[in-house]
């Protein structure tokens, strides 16, 4: 790591002008928040394996900064040569760089893997002492890094309409109705979920997340595909011809961008534009369309400022919205996936049981002390390789939607755990055990978290438990009216935590996609700010998520997929509308994890219905066996 950091300032001492510090972001050219190994550059020059963290590298210094999500496991992987700034404790880096550096320090940055909204900050903040951003010309650490993984050359598949719902023209219809509205002749779209869900195709240039490295740019009357041209096989590039869309290479967004500065960039796949009121009013128009989180500084920066538009990518919000067949895919989807996990834990209960003498699911009993012979012993790697293949037996499968968070004891206090197959823990009966994972199918995305214990858990464990899935149940009872944000309704799901002096680090809620990232905005159910700047609206998916962590002891999440409905009320108070949320994830809550005594009659009985439900859906994907161990997972509570 040493050797790593020398060779990265030794390019810093040697650039015109000498830098005094590089930033390092997580991001791609997309902002992506998984990137694929060739753009794992934080990864590689820090060690941090983490989803979310950004290093900065002085001529004497190397920080690290991440969310609460990562704390416990950047401490584990950080080396000495590091140090550690916890988001939300810590200044942020533009203020340390500002209140650290020297006056007219040089900061180097890729201005491709920066987006508009976070240099604009930066420059903000580092304007009081002269200090500058420096737009490198090329990426420093893809200069050290001798061994960078090569392009993969994955094909680019179209998404069948019967689960797209909407074909390709009308999408660009709507947004091309977007664009007049705002005074906007074109919009350059670089969320690589965005791109795929408006032109109905897929990809698998990044683990988890079904997308192609691509931008679009769509004007009045073209659109412009712009993607490794080895990965359109004839079929799918005449299935985008047919949609009046030019496939152009990935490098020519760079020169295209520009031309379309002075409207110069022209097509001759256009659709006819004079018997299109849209194509002859965006004449009339004078911004570029650029959404400030997405898109990079090096795009931006090829442009005037007066030309710019700079706001939210209407698609975000279209993409959120789900319409009918995506729906529909979603909730099909969420049935096979919770048919998985059932599965998975009759499986791994039964293996429990007979490995370790533990007491199972579902049930109170002594736990027999035995110890399985080495070739038996299961890890968190074992068991979560389990899990995917019983996703993998269902149909639409195409993969994992994250890494599996498989965890035992300590390891569930780490709140994005990655087990490894050398250093991963054992199953313990003793043990808290927490799985968070999710599936891509081609009808929907899925993620569900669940914890269990198959031994006797502590009377502090099953009150944890129970704080957390009281604040579960609390939000997912909600009713709220139209224009409520996730910022107001994440508290729902902390007070039941918060009465025992509980709490935990990361948001409560997330949208989900519709075979796309199983992270999608541009809502959320967080403390965060950013929670207030979208409303919840119907037809919106959001997962609830409460936890709670116990650094060195256990951890505890539950999760389920929620869809945002018009709700059925009695009464309208200022004529709003309001909504409410369906459940759509199906798996048990561990009855012996539960102190009953915590839980208000009107909980109890959600639990019972949903219990209720998960028999009734799930049964016909069950054996005789599994539906037996279903049964007793989901027996009904006595209020008595």
């Amino acid at each position: 790591m040493a050797d790593k950091l020398e060779a990265l300032r030794s390019l810093m001492a040697s650039h015109s002008p000498p830098l005094h510090a590089f930033v390092v972001p997580s991001e791609d050219y997309h902002q992506s928040e998984y990137v694929s190994d060739r753009d794992k550059r934080r990864r590689f020059i820090s060690g941090f394996t983490g989803s979310a963290g950004l290093a900065l590298i002085t001529t004497n210094e190397a920080l690290l900064w991440t969310d609460g999500r990562y704390f416990l496991q950047a401490e584990k992987e950080l080396s000495d040569q590091w140090r550690l700034m916890r988001m939300g404790e810590d200044p942020a880096v533009e203020i340390w760089m500002a209140d650290n550096l020297p006056e007219d320090a040089a900061i180097g940055i890729d201005p491709w893997c920066v987006s508009i909204d976070t240099a604009h900050r930066w420059e903000r903040a580092l304007e009081k002492k002269q200090q500058k951003l420096v737009s490198t010309s090329n990426n420093l650490v893809d200069q050290i890094w001798k061994d960078r993984p090569e392009a993969m050359v994955n094909p680019v598949n179209v998404q069948p309409l019967e689960f797209a719902g909407r074909t390709v023209s009308e999408k660009l219809q709507d947004l091309r109705r977007k664009l007049m509205q705002e005074k906007a002749h074109s919009i350059i779209v670089s969320a690589l979920d965005e791109v795929a869900w408006l032109l109905n195709v897929r990809g698998n240039d990044v683990s988890y997340c079904p997308v192609a490295h691509a931008f679009a740019v769509i004007t009045s009357e073209s659109a412009f595909f712009y993607v490794d041209q080895r990965k359109v096989s004839p079929e799918v590039f005449a299935y985008l011809t047919e949609n009046k869309i030019e496939v152009r290479d990935y490098d020519a967004v760079s020169a295209d961008v520009e031309l379309l500065a002075t409207n110069q960039l022209a097509s001759s796949l256009s659709f006819n534009a004079a018997e299109d009121k849209i194509g002859q009013m965006g004449k009339e128009c004078k911004f570029i369309w650029m959404d400030p989180r997405s898109c990079c500084y090096a795009l931006y920066s090829k442009l005037k400022t007066d030309q710019v538009l700079l706001q939210q990518s209407p698609l975000a919000l279209a993409k959120a919205l789900k319409n009918p067949a995506e729906m529909e895919g979603l909730k099909k989807a969420h049935m096979r996936d919770g048919a998985a996990v059932v599965q998975f834990l009759v499986w791994l209960d039964k293996q429990m049981q007979e490995l370790y003498g533990a007491s199972g699911y579902s049930f109170e009993a002594e736990t027999k002390k035995k110890e399985p012979l080495e070739a038996q012993k299961m890890t968190e790697v074992t068991v979560s390789d389990k899990l995917e293949g019983f996703r993998a037996s269902k149909e639409h499968f195409r993969g994992l939607s994250f890494p599996t968070i498989s965890s035992v004891g300590p390891n569930a206090a780490i709140i994005h755990y990655g087990p490894d197959p050398q250093t991963c823990a054992e199953m313990n009966p003793d043990q808290i055990y927490l799985f968070d994972s999710g599936a891509q199918y081609q009808d929907g995305t899925t993620d569900i978290t669940r914890t269990v214990h198959f031994g006797q858990p502590s009377a502090h464990e099953k009150t944890c438990y129970t704080g957390v899935l009281k604040g579960h149940i609390a939000l997912g009872n909600a009713r709220f009216p139209n224009g409520t944000n996730g910022h107001a309704l994440d508290i729902l799901a902390r007070v039941p935590l918060w009465k025992y002096g509980l709490d935990y680090r990361h948001g409560t809620g997330h949208g989900i996609g519709s075979y796309l990232n199983v992270h999608e905005g541009p809502h959320l159910i967080s403390f965060r700010p950013q929670a207030q700047n979208v409303p919840l609206q119907a037809a919106m998916t959001v997962t609830d998520e409460p936890g709670y962590y116990e650094d060195g002891n256990f951890g505890i999440r539950l999760e389920n997929v929620l869809i945002v409905n018009e709700a059925n009320i009695k009464f309208n108070f200022g004529d709003r509308g309001y909504l409410e949320f369906e459940h759509i994830t199906w798996a048990p809550y561990q009855h012996k994890l539960i102190d009953l005594k915590l839980l208000t009659p009107e909980e109890i009985n959600w639990v019972n219905i949903y219990h209720s439900k998960c028999r009734e859906i799930l049964s016909p994907y069950m054996n005789e066996t599994e539906m037996a161990w279903l049964r007793k997972a989901t027996e009904s509570i006595d209020m008595a």
